[in-house]
Order: C-alpha cells, then structure tokens, then sequence
C-alpha cells in the first residue's frame, strides 16, 4: 500500500493543498462582490461563465470519482503502480465542490443584474453541447468492459481544454475594450497563487516518492496549474500594463475634456435615439465641462446605476457593440 516516507513532506504537501484551496476558492469572490456592488455584469463575459461551470463540472467528477471509489483507485495502482499515492487530495474535491456551486451563483448574478446587450455565443454553446456529447458517448463506450479510470480521464481532459478555451473570450473582450473595468483582478491574483501552490504541492509529493509518476498520473491538474500560471499573468498584463487606469485617463473619448478631474461630481446620463447626452449636475474642484454628447451610435445600452454617478462609481456604455468606460466617473 502506498505511504509517505516523510511525516514533514505529508504535512507540507496537505498544508500547500489547503492554502491553494482558500486561494482558488476566494478568488471566486472579487467578481462576485464586484457584480453586486455595480449591480451589472457589463464586462464581464458570459462565455467564459458557461465554459467554466463545464470546466469545473468535469473537473469535479474526475476528483470525487478517482479520490471516493475504491474501484477506481485499483485501477490506477494497476496501471501506475501499486506504490504510487493516489495524484487527488481532499483538497481538491472540496476545491472542484465549492467552484461549481460558485459559478452557478455567479451565472445567476447574470439573470438579475443589467447586463448590457451581451448574450452567450453559439460558439460557447457549441463547444459546451460537444464536449457534453463526447463525455455522454465515453461513458457508452467504458461501461461494458467498466474502464472508468479512462472514463474519468476524459473528464480531465475536457476540463484542461476547457480551462484554455474559457479565458481566450475574456482575454480578447479586455483586448477589444482596451479596458478591463467589470473584470475583476483580485481574482486573477489569487487564481495566479493558487496555480503556483498546486505545483509545489506536487512537487512536494514528487520528491517523497522519489518519481514524477503523479505529474502524468494527473495531467490533467499538472496542466490546470500551467494553463492558469500562463493566462492569468496574461489578464495582469493587461490590467497593469496594456489597459492600465492610467491609460484609460488618456483615452480621447472621455466626458469631460478639463486637464484635471474633479474631486466630487455627478453627471445625469439620458440615451435618445441612439444619442448619448451627459450634463454636469454636481461639481467641486476645477471647471469642467458641463454637457457634451455622443451620436451615430448603435445597440446602444447603458447600466441602470448609470443615472446619477458620484465620483468612483463608474458609467458604463455599450455602442457599436463595444464597452466603454468613461474615466472620469470611473475607476
């Protein structure tokens, strides 16, 4: 039977297992608290929504299934080796628990709150019906000769390719807005944590058993671990660098023109016929400009907290079918 060799690597390893627990799980958060404080998910991509709650759902029953059955647990032994430690720890059930019931949470959000003119893709809901499909048809295929170590791999392998798929939507929303107001990054950093804490975890459970049977054995979380590393210091880049606040201020298409913002105001927002029109209501601080407008505009939308908008509090605006997020009542 297999066993640890070290007392203190076993208490690292499950120590590492639970802080990137707490860290992939918190980093459901931000969003969620985002989206109520807004009260609008307008920036935030349903796509990536939808292939995530696939993602994680796959990837739940990959954990439970290799970390509750017995059954599949020979399996495993038989095809690794009868010493090898199971690759799936407590840990990571209650991670793959706790981010399905947090996505559908965060899936409702988009139900009650504004949302813009954003709908999910056909793409999304393509790729979602096949990989579905797919696991339907394995299921078929091991259930006679009882191959469910193969059968919950394929489950692995969806959540790998959903966990590449699901970022790519948010990734070119942030490129196509030049912003990314609306998308939370307090998640992202600790997304980034919990990533690199799964590879020392299975490193530390590598170098106890002397071979790196665990990181093939479970590819699919050694891929997991890759795949968020790479992504989400993609979505840092773009928050602190490509479309950093800072840029954004310079952005030609702002409300007012003045060099310096306001320290407190307030603007009232009215849409007419495809026409945006803003007048100052509120200011203090340096002279601004007091009303402007944006015409030509098409699919035109904006958020139900967008009426009145004291200072940080955001004014978001959908036209041409792109988001906008005007900086001066914006943070």
């Amino acid at each position: 039977m297999a066993a640890w060799n070290s007392v203190y690597l076993e208490v690292t390893y499950q120590v590492l297992g639970w802080i990137a627990f707490f860290s992939w799980s918190f980093s459901f958060y931000p969003q969620v608290i985002l989206n109520f404080k807004r009260k609008s998910v307008v920036g935030l991509n349903f796509d990536f929504l939808v292939l995530n709650f696939t993602k994680h759902s796959s990837y739940l029953i990959y954990n439970a299934a290799l970390f509750f059955s017995s059954e599949i647990q020979r399996q495993y032994r038989e095809k690794y080796g009868y010493d090898e430690l199971i690759p799936v720890a407590a840990n990571d059930v209650a991670f793959s628990i706790h981010a399905v019931l947090l996505t559908v949470f965060t899936l409702s959000q988009v139900l009650i709150y504004e949302r813009g003119i954003q709908k999910v893709s056909k793409s999304c809901i393509l790729i979602s019906s096949a990989a579905w499909s797919a696991a339907l048809v394995c299921l078929i295929v091991a259930w006679p000769k009882h191959s469910w170590l193969w059968l919950i791999s394929v489950f692995n392998s969806i959540q790998v390719i959903m966990t590449a798929i699901k970022y790519i939507p948010q990734v070119f929303m942030n490129f196509k807005r030049k912003s990314t107001v609306g998308w939370s990054i307090g998640n992202i950093l600790l997304d980034l944590i919990g990533g690199l804490l799964n590879f020392g975890q299975m490193s530390v459970q590598s170098i106890d058993q002397k071979t790196g049977i665990n990181f093939y054995g479970n590819i699919g979380k050694t891929l997991l671990s890759l795949e968020v590393v790479i992504f989400d210091v993609l979505f840092i880049l773009q928050h602190y660098v490509f479309y950093s606040a800072g840029k954004r201020e310079e952005a030609p298409q702002t409300i007012s023109e003045a060099q310096e913002m306001p320290k407190k105001y307030a603007w009232r927002i009215k849409i007419s016929q495809n026409i945006i029109c803003w007048k100052k209501i509120a200011t203090s601080g340096k002279k601004v400009a007091t009303s402007g407008r944006i015409s030509k505009l098409k699919n035109c939308a904006i958020c139900k907290n967008g009426k009145m908008h004291p200072l940080g509090k955001g004014l978001d605006v959908f036209y041409g079918g792109l988001f906008r997020s005007y900086n001066y009542s914006s943070s």
